[in-house]
């Protein structure tokens, strides 16, 4: 039977050194476990750990996924995207389901909690009630690019800013299998980057953010940095979304 995700969260920190194959597309699968958590209608939720709010319950049309804390990375992880495939030959699907990656959740040696939507897609046609009576299946699964045909990298004025005090940013629509490491904003009083701070998930976030239009950087993947110049307008509010014109691959 399955579960809401709230009950798979976890609330111990640790520090872990990461491996690398996890910043990148892998070749080659990995063994884990998966369960799935219900909702009213089936999408992912707007409450997940990443902050993406509804963006996070309908994004790749609700497979979406809570994942463990090495696959979460303190936020890292968020927005990145996976191949999962269950392995009960009789009810499981070749290709499984492919999930965004938009909370965090663990259960019974799980690296995914997927949405009844994703959980679904590793079934075989007819097969699908046999896996949801099971709860948990085997998995495997791999890194894959993100796929927004259409869109760039966004960067949205998160819910909880207050202009002009307080500015926090979450980037949208995070495509390939770039991470984004580091968020800073260009201080022309002081003439020097300030980094905003990794508030939680996904989110960015600065109180006091300069005047005017603001330029900002972020790091990719722990190695590039990419210049946005004026992105956000001087009035920005939130909710409001801004186009970065560029790709993530």
């Amino acid at each position: 039977m399955g579960l809401t995700l709230n009950t798979y969260r976890s609330l111990v920190c640790v520090f872990m050194t990461l491996l690398p194959s996890l910043c990148y597309s892998q070749d080659t699968y990995v063994s884990s476990r998966a369960a799935y958590y219900g909702s009213p209608d089936c999408y992912g939720t707007p409450t997940g750990a990443c902050g993406y709010k509804t963006y996070g319950s309908t994004i790749n049309n609700g497979e979406v996924s809570g994942v463990s804390f090495a696959l979460f990375r303190n936020g890292t992880g968020c927005g990145a995207c996976y191949q999962v495939r269950c392995k009960y030959a009789p009810h499981c699907s070749e290709e499984g389901t492919k999930v965004v990656v938009t909370d965090h959740g663990e259960g019974d040696r799980t690296d995914f909690i997927l949405s009844t939507r994703a959980y679904n897609k590793l079934a075989r046609p007819g097969q699908a009630e046999v896996l949801f009576a099971y709860g948990v299946v085997d998995v495997e699964y791999k890194r894959i690019p993100c796929q927004y045909p259409g869109y760039n990298l966004v960067f949205k004025v998160h819910e909880h800013s207050k202009f002009p005090e307080y500015l926090a940013l979450i980037p949208i629509y995070q495509g390939g299998v770039s991470d984004i490491t580091a968020v800073e904003i260009w201080r022309e009083d002081c003439k020097e980057w300030r980094a905003m701070r990794r508030a939680y998930g996904a989110v960015w976030d600065m109180p006091s953010p300069p005047e005017g239009a603001i330029t900002l950087r972020f790091e990719v993947s722990g190695s590039k940095w990419v210049e946005l110049k004026g992105v956000i307008s001087s009035e920005w509010k939130a909710g409001a979304t801004y186009d970065t014109s560029i790709q993530l691959d």
